[in-house]
């Protein structure tokens, strides 16, 4: 995740959550949304070739749902940007060393997942953290530490570096046959591993990727295709095929080596160009159609949502004071979290809302709901707690 927004930060406690919940989740009755008990996958709903054992999607209603390995339906709350390496500043390694015995697994095992399970969310989103500034993200956990989590998470796969907040990397040509075999190798590198875990939801690719935009720090490479090409006609059905051929050739890649879990596609960036020409041809191929989006993510989920009938999935987003200086941090705002997480609840094409973390703050970041010594943000985190213990409370009446 890389966004700079404008939205002014707002600070609002927890008893004046409490005071508006009640009207904010009034909409959320069981009556609405009694629709659940007999949630079923539909063939040919998902790219999915084996779907049974493994999570995949299923329509009610009108409603569509996430339904877990068990068959039940499934709203994923989950928190991103998950890296242990947020514990080794030589001012807090104390806690890393004395505490987890300099253990990667029993950090996961005593931290990670009794704080997420305590906090309401259901689902690790995705794992990797900003670095440095918009530079590479921390690398993704390995099989053993996924293992580890004992709960649901999604993967990252590696086929292209053209996301948003990145300045670095060249576009990847994804006509060559280099790009295909590449795409192959990181397939059968991570996806052959995974294949077999019930607990991994589904793959995504890009973070934000810039088809046809770009931002200041990455001007020098441009978009991936030129969006003034689709004034003409000939431009836009190239753009058709490029994208056609991209997202052929990464489900193709997937499904060689993974029959089972569904393909969660880019992450859109939901304030920035996004041209219909890409949506289109990835329908064909992924499961959902994901975003991250910092600014009105219930109103465009539901406009995408709308606008293609594809389940959607709000991948990554959060408000707080984005414009920091090192050595100053800010704070997740609980409130935002709560109303965004009801609002997208009663969307019928959406499946879930991750978190914009981080779980630990950096100097690079500079927010998590831990802060360098594990305290947590008790204020906000409680009220995102109220919040998602509302939603499971909602899910279970209904099962």
């Amino acid at each position: 995740m890389e966004y700079k927004g404008d939205s002014p930060s707002r600070s609002v406690g927890r008893r004046a959550f409490i005071r508006d919940s009640m009207t904010l989740f009034a909409g959320l009755s069981l009556g609405s949304a009694r629709l659940m008990s007999q949630v079923t996958a539909t063939q040919g709903d998902t790219t999915q070739i084996e779907p049974e054992g493994f999570f995949t999607l299923g329509k009610e209603n009108g409603h569509w749902w996430l339904i877990t390995p068990e068959g039940k339906p499934f709203f994923s709350m989950g928190l991103n940007h998950i890296d242990p390496a947020s514990l080794r500043y030589p001012e807090n390694i104390d806690i890393w060393r004395e505490k987890y015995g300099g253990s990667t697994l029993r950090w996961i095992r005593e931290s990670l997942v009794p704080n997420l399970r305590s906090w309401g969310f259901n689902t690790v989103g995705w794992v990797q953290e900003v670095t440095v500034r918009q530079w590479r993200h921390s690398r993704a956990f390995t099989v053993d530490e996924y293992r580890a989590l004992e709960m649901p998470y999604c993967h990252l796969l590696p086929f292209t570096e053209s996301h948003q907040w990145e300045k670095h990397t060249v576009h990847y040509d994804f006509r060559s046959e280099d790009w295909k075999e590449w795409c192959d190798y990181v397939a059968r590198d991570q996806c052959a591993e995974l294949s077999d875990d019930p607990n991994l939801i589904g793959y995504f690719y890009s973070d934000c990727p810039t088809w046809i935009h770009h931002r200041d720090r990455n001007e020098w490479r441009g978009p991936i295709f030129d969006p003034d090409r689709l004034k003409t006609e000939a431009g836009r059905k190239e753009l058709t095929e490029l994208a056609h051929s991209y997202y052929k050739t990464t489900h193709d890649a997937i499904r060689r080596y993974d029959k089972h879990h569904l393909i969660l596609g880019d992450r859109y960036e939901a304030n920035a160009p996004i041209a219909m020409e890409v949506i289109q041809a990835a329908l064909p191929f992924v499961d959902v159609l994901s975003f991250q989006d910092f600014q009105d993510p219930v109103n465009h989920l539901k406009e995408w949502y709308e606008k293609t009938g594809k389940p959607v999935l709000l991948a990554d987003a959060a408000r707080m004071k984005w414009d920091t200086v090192p050595g100053e941090f800010t704070r997740n705002e609980g409130a935002w979290y709560a109303e965004t997480l009801a609002g997208l609840f009663k969307n019928p094409g959406c499946i879930g809302f991750h978190l914009c973390g981080a779980y630990q703050r950096n100097k690079a970041r500079r927010y998590g709901l831990l802060d360098e010594r594990e305290n947590p943000d008790s204020e906000h985190v409680e009220v995102m707690k109220a919040a998602n213990q509302r939603i499971t409370k909602l899910l279970e009446n209904q099962i």
